[in-house]
């Protein structure tokens, strides 16, 4: 399957329901006239019906570009927003009454995604709670959170990472539709930026070409990535090589293919908004988006 054929049937499929070729073409980014005949081949393969839906053979077709796990780094200490994280990890903390990893799991339970591991670590039995709404979470335990970069709770999730996602577990996603179901190839969430002093990623071509502190004319970035089959085998390997080179129990997971083995991956951005995700670092940003919080 090209890349447009499938940019087509999978927004058909996340669509559900008929569109018109110009709606198609505005939500994928290709031509009228190229949307016509990519529509004439699936009716073709049979992957379609005449009103757009998509059929059994369709979504076999789709099948190996599913989304089959998510993993939520969440074992680091949240030193930023002391006191709060005294006593409750970062990700149980409530925003607007709900808890920030809460939006990231229902995002991920509404496109299908039924296998989610967390990895944990300070204040690791507090994380039990999430059972009672989510029985099919399954904990990864980080004993070296408190002494080693995210790194260690990459290589805690290693063998899990194909066909998966990998996300930080504070962020609020205010936007669902930011989790996608089916991913053509391995990419990260971000937003275009003129200028940013945040981490942020260059890119040619949409792919990207480094990750680093502050830029102009780039993406900020949102730490939600999209590994595939190949590339989460490559990673696992990849993340054990840099984890246990001098100091590399001190980087960040993601320098691993971003950085250290840049040239062994393709990866994309998947262009977002910055109001579909909150990134909450410190108490300020937090009273910013819960005034019950302004009180502290």
């Amino acid at each position: 399957m090209t890349r447009k054929e499938f940019d087509v049937l999978a927004y058909l499929e996340r669509t559900r329901g008929k569109r018109s070729q110009r709606a198609i073409a505005g939500g994928v980014g290709v031509s009228v006239g190229t949307v016509n005949k990519i529509l004439a081949t699936l009716h073709q393969w049979e992957w379609i019906t005449p009103d757009l839906t998509l059929t059994g053979k369709g979504y076999e077709a789709l099948e190996p570009y599913r989304a089959r796990r998510v993993i939520f780094l969440a074992a680091g200490l949240g030193s930023r927003l002391l006191p709060l994280t005294l006593n409750t990890p970062k990700p149980l903390i409530r925003v607007g009454g709900k808890r920030i990893i809460d939006t990231a799991i229902d995002a991920a339970l509404a496109v299908g995604i039924e296998e989610i591991y967390i990895v944990r670590g300070h204040l690791s039995e507090q994380f039990d709670q999430l059972l009672n709404k989510y029985p099919q979470i399954r904990f990864l335990e980080n004993p070296a959170y408190n002494e080693t970069n995210n790194i260690s709770s990459a290589m805690c999730a290693r063998f899990l990472l194909k066909n998966a996602y990998v996300m930080e577990a504070d962020l609020v996603v205010n936007n669902p539709d930011v989790i996608r179901k089916y991913h053509y190839t391995s990419d990260c969430l971000g937003v275009p930026v003129a200028l940013t002093d945040d981490w942020c990623l260059t890119s040619q071509g949409g792919i990207v070409t480094s990750l680093q502190e502050g830029g102009t004319d780039c993406h900020h970035l949102f730490t939600v990535y999209y590994w595939n089959a190949e590339d989460g085998q490559k990673l696992q390997r990849h993340i054990e090589e840099v984890y246990h080179s001098p100091g590399g129990k001190q980087r960040f997971w993601d320098q691993v293919p971003l950085e250290y083995h840049r040239k062994d991956y393709q990866v994309e951005i998947a262009e977002c908004r910055m109001e579909d995700i909150t990134e909450i670092d410190t108490l300020r940003e937090l009273q910013a988006v819960d005034k019950a919080y302004c009180l502290l």
